[in-house]
């Protein structure tokens, strides 16, 4: 039995069931790579040679990655690993640190076939996180937490944007963006008029650490106060944070998704300008981008970076900003064998000491010993200043953690969401636990219809040949885009219906862009306008070529001042599924392709999909 499941015995299985759905129902597991097991992000890492040592794998947030396989190999020269018994190989494994919450509370076991990579340590980006899981399941499950790095939570900025601003010389504070935000004319108030509007990207703060730490500074903005920030201070900043959500493009699951857009964006000429103006990150997610590694990807022997043509700076927040303090700690799990828990509290101990301290900066962390050196990163170069942030806010009690987190879930930007089912023949396909791809792809549907709020507009279109509506050739429409009011339940079951539809062929082109071209003309400028499609990615009879397509749906999102953009949001069903025509459809709007290949993680992967809106 796991250690969450001995947590439930110990405080009662009622009472975890209502602390956990109360701390972290939202959390959901981002899409994992088919065949991938390397961890559970679907990210490198693992991957223990068969050396004779205890393995040791840490769970820990994408941007530490590099730097934890660095510690892991000076690790075996110090004199900690030299006190053990037996040697210790330790590898980090990449999760994000909501998802990992989700795990370690929900009572499951952890999802990787191979226990190898079933974590001894878990480092999340913030004692956020393990606070929660200790309030939700149990103090023992994270142990003993101590952070050995720290890096601060800013907003990333193109540098021209950030002159037009005033930086470096005028403090820029989260009412100065709101106001931008607030303004009808944009970047027109401060003279930009042809950079348009004012657009934010900010992460989900139930999968991300940057995404609370940032409601968490509005609501310390708002409130006026450097610290002891109440859950009433929070209540009383709701209309600010409203304002402040309305100019938000997206909410990726994580930085990474929306700097390699940005990055892209750079990269092709157009600055990133017609995508986001700002973006709230971590300075070490920032130096990490103006090096060529938006992503924050493991970094490969012998891969060469590319910087862009146009860096981010960091704006300090006026007000003060939050610290990711990055813990570590040993679980309290009862898969940990007695080796690796020694070894697990070798390697964090060893965490601390100045060897180890002196490895951080060069992978764009902040050392507590503040007599270690900050390096090369930390200046101007790379668009950061070491000096700042003037101000540091600190971490609230849990309970006003969760009416930040419960508060934005009301106030954050409403979705306008389009879901285009693929029901042709090729969607009986198996796949691998007795349904269909077109089983997956409707109990996916069902399961998102409790993420969306009754205020936000969702309609269901399916597509096929020899079929038609008021929408279009090879289209039946299962709902118009509208308030989801209470047709929760009735839409549950027309999804249903599609079981019994007619099949035929795949006119997928055709059918994205039929459903691109009506919410581009029902788009709104205050709602996260979005088309899901759920599809194997096999066009068969489509007239449009998948070029023609690209260069249509692509054409307004490479241009300046879209305020309203459409994202399409492909998730791909089958071992089979064209997953590069998908993913093409997906970058020309700003998007992102999700594999539910897997069959025992689709309903994850629309959880995943919710959270990117």
């Amino acid at each position: 039995m796991s250690a969450p499941r001995t947590a439930r015995r110990l405080l009662g299985r009622r009472t975890i069931a209502v602390l956990a759905t109360a701390a972290v129902a939202a959390l959901a597991l981002a899409a994992c790579s088919p065949g991938d097991d390397t961890g559970v992000d679907g990210s490198t890492g693992g991957g223990f040679p068969d050396d004779g040592c205890t393995h040791v794998t840490v769970a820990t947030s994408s941007e530490k990655v590099n730097m934890l396989d660095a510690l892991a190999e000076a690790f075996k020269d110090s004199p900690e690993h030299k006190g053990l018994k037996t040697c210790a190989t330790v590898r980090p494994t990449n999760v994000s640190s909501g998802n990992a919450a989700r795990y370690l509370t929900s009572g499951d076991d952890w999802p990787s076939d191979d226990r190898d990579l079933w974590p001894t340590l878990w480092s999340p980006s913030s004692t956020v996180w393990t606070d929660r899981v200790a309030a939700a399941a149990s103090a023992d499950l994270v142990g003993q937490p101590a952070s050995f790095t720290r890096t601060p939570v800013v907003f990333g900025m193109p540098e021209p944007m950030a002159r037009a601003l005033g930086w470096p010389d005028t403090p820029i504070s989260i009412t100065d963006l709101e106001h931008l935000c607030q303004d009808p004319d944009g970047w027109g108030s401060v003279g930009k008029d042809i950079w348009g509007a004012f657009k934010i990207s900010k992460t989900n703060p139930n999968t991300s650490t940057t995404g609370l730490s940032t409601i968490l500074m509005q609501s310390y903005e708002a409130s006026g106060k450097a610290a002891d920030l109440t859950s009433a201070d929070v209540e009383g900043a709701a209309d600010f944070s409203r304002v402040f959500e309305e100019c938000v493009i997206h909410y990726g699951d994580t930085t990474g998704n929306v700097l390699s857009t940005l990055y892209d964006e750079t990269q092709h000429g157009s600055n990133g300008s017609a995508y986001v103006s700002a973006v709230a990150l971590e300075e070490t997610s920032l130096l990490n981008y103006n090096q060529g590694n938006p992503d924050s990807h493991t970094v490969q022997p012998g891969e060469t970076l590319t910087p862009p043509k146009t860096k981010l700076v960091a704006v300090y927040p006026a007000g003060g900003s939050m610290w990711s303090d990055n813990p570590i700690t040993v679980l309290g799990a009862d898969w940990i064998t007695p080796e690796q828990r020694t070894a697990g509290e070798a390697f964090a101990a060893f965490l601390q000491t100045e060897v180890a301290q002196k490895i951080l900066p060069d992978y764009g962390f902040r050392p507590l010993d503040e007599s270690v050196p900050l390096g090369k990163l930390f200046t101007a170069n790379f668009g950061v200043d070491p000096a700042q942030p003037a101000v540091s806010l600190p971490k609230p009690d849990v309970d006003v953690i969760s009416t930040a987190i419960d508060q934005w879930t009301q106030v954050r930007k409403p979705s306008s969401v389009l879901e285009l089912i693929d029901i042709s023949g090729s969607m009986d396909d198996p796949i691998g636990d007795g349904r269909s791809r077109l089983d997956g792809a409707i109990q996916g549907a069902q399961s998102t219809l409790g993420h969306f709020r009754s205020s936000d507009e969702i309609g269901v279109w399916a597509f096929t040949t020899g079929i038609s509506s008021d929408a279009g050739k090879g289209i039946q429409v299962l709902r118009e885009v509208s308030a989801l009011g209470s047709d929760g339940e009735k839409l549950d079951s027309s999804l249903d219906d599609l079981r019994y539809a007619q099949r035929n062929g795949t006119p997928l082109y055709d059918s994205i862009y039929t459903a691109y071209q009506a919410m581009r003309e029902r788009a709104e400028p205050g709602r996260i306008n979005a088309i899901v499609v759920l599809s194997d990615g096999e066009d068969t009879d489509s007239s449009m070529s998948l070029d023609s397509l690209i260069a249509k749906i692509g054409k307004s999102s490479k241009e300046g001042g879209d305020a309203a953009p459409v994202r399409i949001f492909p998730i791909a069903y089958g071992s089979g599924a064209d997953t590069s025509a998908l993913q093409r459809i997906a970058d020309a709007t700003g998007g992102q392709l999700f594999d539910a290949s897997d069959a025992q993680r689709i309903d994850l992967v629309f959880a995943s999909v919710i959270n990117n809106f």
